[in-house]
């Protein structure tokens, strides 16, 4: 300290007597940093009672640096005007290492802790202010409390001993208790329920069937609780089961890679399992609209806290999507302390061979680090290439138990054809099942939503009066959550009038890929385009999905005249992969049993295969960036989308106009209420008023983002170049307007208008 300041810290008063926040001193601070730092270490998520000891002499010493004049002064202030003078102080992590003593500790404890103080908050250049500032830096720090720090320390702490694992748990320790002890939340919830809630549901089964038991699949998850896992499963073997099993009584987190999919297994994890019981203390879900769904389909009162918890990770089990969880791979500032969690965590990875190169990339990065860091994986999936499973195992470098397991059902009968998906032959085979009375649900899948609304099209104009269906994403919001619901109850498996019969109805549904993933649906046959061959056994997982419909003929017919093959940015089937699985289905006539799918898998999908493609190029590329990449090396800026999904959302003109006095109404009404929540009195002590009046904001908006489409954006951008007039938006947020779009919507969902060939003063106008 200045010596003109001197008289205005009192030097007797002890350390841990100075304020750390307005209203908390650094004593009490670090007392409620311990409990955080207790909870942890009682659960069983600290590996060892050095790595607890160093945890707590961080908390101790990890905001010493407050002690100065200006930093008091500051939090003091009860008016609010003193802020950050960089000319007057410096950042108080830089500051607390000098608090250290290092005589106290073993040197490599002493560095470490060091460390993790020093870049616990990233509110500077630290290298630049050691460097400029330390004039400044001495005239703050308090000489009876701090000793001094070698430059070989400096050194060691800004460089080698932050990529010092150990040291990265420390740090990601000390970020968790510290957020969770100025937050006033709790860091960690005990996961001391699963177990016994999966053994309830069992009970359940043997009530109404006495021989229900545990399967093969799901007694090896059971038995390798402590290993890394590989499972591969065909659909209907309980594999969500088996993944929960294997988390047992531990935090775990569920990974898969589509939203509708996540819903369902968080819908079946609290309904079934966990009966909606404690749910906030329980069971999250993570990914970009959860809360919206949070306050549809839970009965959690404090919705902001439950959402809270969620988001600060501090739930036992989670459903997430894998963007939610593994942007820790840019190493960002910060990241060790999402790291970290995922690393005294069990991870559960469902359908991996859906993902692209890219996400693959992140993936396997990511599950290399949390393994580094002591995480456990397990992948249990109904497929895995031999070229993926390479990838875990090389580039991950875990050591997986691996097993497989198969079903003795035969479901599938397939007939391909070299030759384009065509309206006839669905019309053959759905009126040949009319006449001869057979169950009639068809599915058709096909590549891109163009072929979707086209095959729509021709089989209207052949039949009107057709039961007939389209399903893919890019209806509006409210329109899609009704054709997905429209689409379960028209594909369930057991009738709902007569316990144990199958459900007989006729119609014709067709979608996308939409369909691939965890959508519980079960159809009589099946029409598909082919994508490639881990993508096509996806999509027979929904036909005869339970194995109990008899086989007569045919029920799987799949098209492929190689027409439409892209390889590219804008493309959407890799060639190499494409020609693997016309190669491999060149076997393929009739019967085919799980044993010849994985085989087929097996054979066609190896390394030496595809070595050569476009997808194992791609998946390369960023794995080789993403490996060794240096801390803080990408900035909230720069980073890459993990999704890597190039879209726009907009509203189409015809929507907005259909529904235009609610919208306009409705915009409003999320004004009035934005400035009721504001009001000091209810804002302040957001009780039962500002929850209430957060739900009803959540509702306006909800409502409003139900007229919602999400559109490529190179859709987006013809329009935007091509179309001069100029729509409007909708308001959904402060920070989100929603643009107007002239477009065609309809019973087919949105297609965009014909640019190019068209005279934009009749044809726009008249639309």
């Amino acid at each position: 300290m200045k010596k003109t300041d001197v008289d205005k810290i009192d030097l007797d008063k002890p350390i841990k007597a100075y304020m750390a926040k307005p209203d908390k001193t650094l004593g009490e601070h670090y007392e409620d940093f311990l409990r955080q730092a207790e909870i942890l270490w009682n659960l069983g998520y600290i590996s060892s009672e050095h790595m607890y000891d160093l945890l707590k002499e961080c908390g101790c010493h990890h905001d010493d640096g407050k002690v100065n004049l200006p930093f008091q002064m500051r939090v003091n202030d009860k008016s609010g005007k003193i802020k950050f003078d960089e000319d007057k102080e410096v950042s108080h992590n830089v500051l607390s290492v000098f608090y250290l003593n290092p005589k106290d500790y073993p040197k490599e404890d002493y560095l470490k802790i060091a460390c993790a103080i020093l870049h616990h908050h990233n509110y500077c250049d630290i290298a630049q202010v050691l460097k400029e500032k330390m004039d400044l830096i001495q005239e703050l720090l308090i000489d009876r409390y701090t000793y001094k720090v070698k430059p070989s320390v400096w050194n060691k702490i800004l460089g080698k001993v932050l990529l010092d694992p150990e040291t990265i748990t420390l740090k990601g320790l000390l970020h968790r208790c510290d957020y969770s002890a100025s937050g006033n939340y709790q860091v960690e919830y005990q996961n001391d329920f699963l177990l016994d809630s999966l053994e309830g549901m069992m009970a359940v089964w043997k009530q109404k069937n006495p021989e229900s038991k545990w399967n093969e699949l799901q007694k090896f998850c059971m038995e390798n609780r402590e290993e890394n896992i590989i499972a591969l499963a065909p659909t209907g073997m309980g594999k969500t089961e088996a993944g929960l099993q294997w988390i047992g009584d531990w935090k775990g987190f569920f990974i898969l890679p589509i939203r509708t999919a996540i819903n369902s297994i968080y819908d079946r994890v609290r309904k079934d399992i966990l009966h909606d019981e404690k749910l906030n203390e329980r069971l999250g879900l993570l990914h970009s609209e959860s809360l919206e769904y949070y306050k549809n389909n839970t009965q959690e009162t404090d919705l902001l806290d439950y959402y809270d918890r969620g988001k600060k990770l501090s739930l036992p089990l989670n459903i997430s999507t894998i963007d939610q969880l593994f942007d820790f791979v840019f190493k960002y500032k910060g990241y060790e302390m999402k790291l970290t969690t995922l690393a005294y965590s069990k991870l559960v990875i469902d359908e991996i061979q859906m993902y692209g190169p890219d996400l693959l990339a992140y993936l396997v990065c990511g599950i290399r680090l949390i393994h580094k860091q002591g995480g456990k994986i397990a992948i249990i999936t109904a497929t895995l290439p031999p070229f993926v499973r390479d990838f875990l195992v090389h580039d991950a470098e875990i050591p997986f138990k691996e097993k497989s397991f198969s079903s003795d059902k035969i479901r599938h009968s397939v007939l391909v054809k070299h030759a384009s998906i065509n309206a006839d032959d669905i019309l053959g085979k759905y009126y040949q099942n009319q006449s001869e009375g057979k169950g009639n649900k068809i599915l058709v899948v096909c590549n891109t939503i163009r072929k979707a609304q086209e095959l729509f099209d021709a089989l209207k104009e052949k039949d009107v009066h057709l039961n007939l269906h389209l399903f893919h994403s890019r209806f509006t919001n409210s329109d899609k959550a009704k054709l997905e619901q429209e689409i379960k109850d028209f594909g369930v498996t057991y009738s709902k009038d007569a316990v144990g019969q199958l459900d007989i109805q006729d119609g014709i549904w067709i979608s996308t890929s939409l369909v691939e993933v965890s959508l519980d649906i079960d159809f009589d046959y099946l029409f598909t385009e082919l994508l490639d061959l881990n993508s096509l056994l996806q999509r027979m997982g929904r036909l005869n999905r339970k194995g109990e419909k008899e086989i007569e003929g045919y029920n799987c017919f799949v098209y492929y005249d190689g027409a439409n093959i892209k390889c590219g940015r804008k493309g959407f089937i890799d060639k190499t992969l494409y020609q693997c699985s016309v190669d491999a289905l060149a076997e393929v006539d009739g019967l085919l049993s799980e044993a010849d799918k994985k085989r087929l898998i097996d054979t066609y999908f190896t390394m030496d295969r595809v070595k050569d493609s476009e997808f194992v190029r791609e998946y390369k590329r960023i794995f080789e960036v993403f490996k060794d990449l240096e801390d803080g090396h990408f900035d909230e800026n720069d980073m890459i989308s993990l999704r890597n999904i190039a879209t726009q959302n907009i509203i189409p003109k015809k929507v907005y106009d259909e529904n235009y006095d609610e919208i306009v109404s409705k915009e409003k009404q999320l004004i009035e209420v934005g400035k009721e929540m504001k009001r000091p009195s209810i804002a302040g002590e957001k009780g039962k008023e500002y929850q209430e009046l957060y739900r009803k904001r959540l509702d306006i908006q909800e409502y409003l983002k139900g007229f919602i489409i999400s559109i490529p954006l190179y859709e987006f951008r013809i329009y935007d170049k091509k179309f001069w007039e100029d729509f409007g938006n909708v308001s959904i947020s402060r920070n989100e307007k929603v643009p107007i779009m002239k477009c065609h919507y309809d019973e087919k969902g949105f297609y965009p208008i014909d640019y190019e060939n068209m005279e934009f003063k009749d044809e726009i106008m008249n639309v």
